[in-house]
């Protein structure tokens, strides 16, 4: 496999409705879409940074210089035998793992291609049918969220998750659960807590939570270790894991039950799935994130639900429910037990829109191997 061109397009999707967790709220989805010509193949991957380093340190404009500046160079000098061999092709350059996931996610969309094969095919999925969960933002009011979540559980989603943030926690949760005792629940803190909130915590244990997902910072898992030993319901690490070996000591050291894998946090697919197996053998269950992907992203992360350690309804949804103007064809459908099938022609099995996408494309740049 040998890169020969990388395109890079700034875009921006227009939100049908404003997302809110407890670090930010979002009318629009700014991201890198790339398209990779691999030999005589072209795959295609979506960077998940965000405008602002609020869930990560990286941004789509960091994540666009560190692709043209330094990882580009690496991979068009390089030649791979197979998509696991991109992303240790860039092991000098340190962090970054949204930006090192945007070109490997690429690669790995072309080898599927190459093979004539559904990505999950070449992935190792076992699954024709995934099982899909919902994220709601922070709302207005409860009674608005309560009206979403009775929307979301009529449309057969098989998981409800919520933001919460200081004080907009225990009441709202209390509410949810009197409304919908039976509802498969979770939320999600986004680092928005410390130890001093284990007596909001051990409160939250009677609702009968699926799991807390990240609910003290970004970067520790000591602290979520003592939470853990103090509560029942299981903690999920989000965004304290950033590779197999961050998966292998959580799970070690018990600071998490759960493992939230997105693909790019973690460098990509192969990372993603080797993630997976660590989880599996340990008997730690995982589930596929979101990031408000566009039609691009979530159908690659359709294809790594398929893996067998995946588990749980993770936060694939259907493509309805985001942006004004999606840039795949057709659109991801949720069916009314909560399921989505997966594509089965080649590749990630969407077609682009290449006509929405030069509509909503903010700036883009053609990179070129030497020869």
């Amino acid at each position: 496999m040998k890169l020969r061109r990388l395109t890079i397009r700034e875009m921006r999707l227009d939100l049908k409705h404003p997302f809110e967790t407890s670090f930010a709220r979002v009318t629009d989805q700014r991201f890198l879409l790339l398209e990779a010509r691999v030999d005589d193949v072209t795959g295609w991957a979506e960077c998940v940074a965000d405008w602002s380093p609020g869930y990560s340190p990286e941004t789509v404009r960091t994540a666009g210089h560190v692709i043209r500046d330094f990882l580009w160079p690496l991979a068009a000098d390089a030649t791979y035998g197979h998509p696991d061999e991109v992303l240790p092709s860039f092991a000098r350059v340190r962090g970054h793992n949204m930006a090192k996931a945007a070109i490997e996610m690429a690669c790995w969309d072309a080898w599927a291609r190459m093979q004539e094969a559904p990505l999950s095919a070449v992935l190792g999925g076992e699954r024709d049918r995934i099982l899909s969960g919902v994220s709601i933002g922070i709302q207005d009011t409860v009674e608005d969220l309560l009206e979403k979540i009775g929307m979301e559980l009529d449309r057969g989603y098989r998981r409800i998750k919520i933001k919460i943030k200081p004080g907009w926690d225990l009441d709202v949760v209390r509410r949810v659960r009197e409304r919908f005792p039976e509802a498969p629940l979770m939320v999600d803190a986004n680092s928005a807590y410390s130890l001093d909130d284990i007596p909001l915590f051990q409160e939250l244990d009677q609702f009968g939570l699926t799991m807390i997902e990240q609910p003290l910072a970004h970067d520790d898992m000591w602290d979520h270790r003592a939470l853990q030993a103090r509560i029942r319901t299981p903690i999920c690490l989000d965004e304290s894991v950033h590779s197999r070996g961050d998966a292998r000591r959580a799970i070690a050291m018990g600071a998490c039950r759960i493992i939230n894998i997105k693909a790019g946090r973690v460098g990509g697919l192969s990372s993603a799935r080797d993630i997976s197996r660590l989880a599996e053998e340990a008997g730690v269950p995982v589930w596929c994130g979101g990031m408000l992907e566009s039609g691009v992203g979530r159908a690659h992360n359709i294809h790594l639900s398929t893996l067998s350690g995946f588990t749980m309804p993770g936060d694939v949804s259907a493509s309805e429910r985001y942006f004004v103007e999606e840039i795949i064809e057709p659109p991801v459908i949720v069916d009314g037990d909560g399921g989505i099938t997966p594509p089965t022609g080649p590749g990630f099995g969407f077609a682009l829109r290449h006509d929405v996408i030069r509509r909503h494309t903010l700036d883009s740049l053609t990179l070129k191997a030497p020869g």
